[in-house]
């Protein structure tokens, strides 16, 4: 998840946004900015979309190929 918090953080800054500004332009409550940046690992994926639809990103779900000599 750091990955994505500070995804959110630096997507915010480049456009010169507050917690309060993207949250307002996202249509999420302040709260909900606040978790992301802040590392929370339990998040709804269809906010998380509705976030990063924003800054012309998407989350999706990956396939993981594991190595069957682990």
């Amino acid at each position: 998840m750091a990955d994505l918090e500070r995804l959110i953080k630096e997507k915010r800054k480049a456009n010169n946004m507050t917690q309060e500004e993207l949250s307002s332009k996202s249509g999420l409550g302040i709260r909900f900015i606040r978790d992301i940046e802040q590392g929370k690992t339990t998040l709804r994926m269809d906010k998380v979309n509705q976030l990063l639809a924003l800054f012309g990103m998407e989350l999706k779900p990956e396939s993981k190929t594991y190595d069957s000599h682990e």
